[in-house]
Formats: C-alpha cells, sequence, structure tokens
C-alpha cells in the first residue's frame, strides 16, 4: 500500500484550518493569559525577588508558562480534532477510507503539534516584551519544543477517543494537566522546596519536561537534561503503543 499524501494533507489543512476559524480562542485567548502571568509574577512580583539558580526571576518562569500552554492547547487542540468527528459520526467515513493508521495520525496529530508549536513561539517573543531572557542551547530548545507538542498532541488523540462528552474532555486539562505543571516548577526550583517535598515532586513527569526546556534556555536545571529527554521520549512510546492498540482493536472508534 503506497503513502496516502492527499489523506493525509486533506486531514492536516483542515485540522490546521480550524485554527484560523477560532483564532481568539486557539491563539489570542492563550497568549493573552500568558502575559498576563508575565506580568503580575515576572515584572511586578519578580522585580521584588531575588534571582532563581542566578536568573532573575522573570526570566525562570519564562520556559514553565511556555511550557503550560503548550501542553493544554496540545492535549486540547488533538482531543478535540478526533472527538469532533466521533461526536458527529464522521468518523466512519475515515475507517470506511483508504486511510491508514499511520497516515490519520500524521494528519491529526501533526496539525495540533504544529498549531502547539507556532503558539509556543508566539509566546516566546510576546514574553520578549515583560522580561529579558536568553536561550543559551537555541537547537535543544526548539528540540523539546517539537517533542513535548507531539507528545501531548498524542496523548490529546487518546483523551479524544477516551471521552464520550464535552465535559471529559476538559477534566483531565483542567484537573491534571494545568496542576502537575503549576507543581512541576513553573514558579520556582525545586531545591526551594523541603527535602520531603523535593522527593515527592520527583513522581510529578510534568517536573521533567520543564526543567529539560528551562535547561535549553539557561543550561541549568533541577533534573539532568538527558533524564529529562529520556522521561518525554518514553512518554511518547507509551503513547504511540497506546493508539496502535486503539486503531487496532477499534477501541471507542466503531462503537
Amino acid at each position: 500500500m503506497t503513502f496516502n499524501y492527499n489523506a493525509v494533507r486533506a486531514i492536516y489543512m483542515f485540522e490546521l484550518g480550524r485554527t484560523w476559524r477560532t483564532l481568539f480562542q486557539s491563539i489570542a485567548a492563550p497568549v493573552l493569559s500568558t502575559s498576563l502571568y508575565f506580568i503580575v509574577f515576572g515584572s511586578a512580583i519578580g522585580g521584588r525577588m531575588t534571582t532563581v539558580d542566578g536568573v532573575s526571576y522573570g526570566a525562570f518562569i519564562v520556559p514553565g508558562l511556555t511550557l503550560l500552554s503548550i501542553l493544554t492547547e496540545s492535549v486540547s487542540n488533538a482531543s478535540f480534532g478526533i472527538y469532533l468527528p466521533r461526536f458527529t459520526g464522521t468518523i466512519y467515513e475515515l475507517l470506511s477510507a483508504p486511510v491508514s493508521v499511520i497516515e490519520a495520525l500524521l494528519g491529526y496529530v501533526g496539525a495540533a503539534a504544529t498549531k502547539s508549536v507556532i503558539l509556543g513561539i508566539i509566546i516566546l517573543l510576546t514574553a520578549r516584551l515583560f522580561v529579558d531572557y536568553q536561550i543559551v542551547h537555541p537547537v535543544v530548545m526548539v528540540a523539546f519544543l517539537l517533542l513535548i507538542s507531539l507528545t501531548f498532541s498524542l496523548f490529546g488523540f487518546i483523551l479524544g477517543v477516551w471521552a464520550d462528552g464535552f465535559e471529559k474532555l476538559q477534566v483531565v486539562p483542567l484537573l491534571i494537566i494545568t496542576p502537575l505543571t503549576f507543581l512541576g516548577g513553573t514558579f520556582y526550583s525545586l531545591h526551594m522546596l523541603p527535602p520531603l517535598w523535593q522527593k515527592i515532586t520527583l513522581f510529578n513527569p510534568i517536573v521533567y519536561l520543564v526543567n529539560g526546556f528551562r535547561w535549553a534556555f539557561y543550561g541549568k536545571a533541577d533534573v539532568n537534561v538527558l533524564i529529562s529527554l529520556g522521561m518525554t521520549l518514553g512518554f511518547m512510546a507509551i503513547c504511540v503503543a497506546i493508539i496502535a492498540w486503539i486503531f487496532k482493536t477499534g477501541y471507542r472508534l466503531r462503537t
């Protein structure tokens, strides 16, 4: 079976086009809310705090806040993208079409990850208006940006297949992703926590993502960057395995 490039392109462009039709919700709203964080924590509160690991507080929170938007939007975009055809019943057109698992996945997940990367770049450009930050390892930063966007888009795809209502689509981002990101070192260094909480925090997977991304900016982090990279790739492998099982068994796609 040859690679169906036209099918991938059609799914990808349709999903990407949804972003431009809902521009305020997809781009403007997360950029605005993140900018408020930069104003409140970076400019107002950060000006009264000492540096963290040799980095000004305003600059320290830039990677974490950027990641917060990327994680949330990746999950939301991918989950809604696959849930909508299930809700309307048009998923059967996809299942009966000559489109393989890989091709469908490339279309849906590729579009969701692309939106997140665009959003991340816009947020980083916006952050420059409020705080002065640097990117010591730009190639690593781009690699983490792509990997994390792709991984959480895969996770969002799984969520969109699992959910049987719009409420469940919101539960995981609001009650799991956002709290774990806030508690994952977005606003503080792990060394600022009591010893017991430092150990407990290491069970939070978002800690490794935030610290890997932050290392790319300043060359220093609470967790070794190779461990952060390994955790990201490991989570991606788990998501790919679950999605392969979903398409093989038809779980929640044909029922």
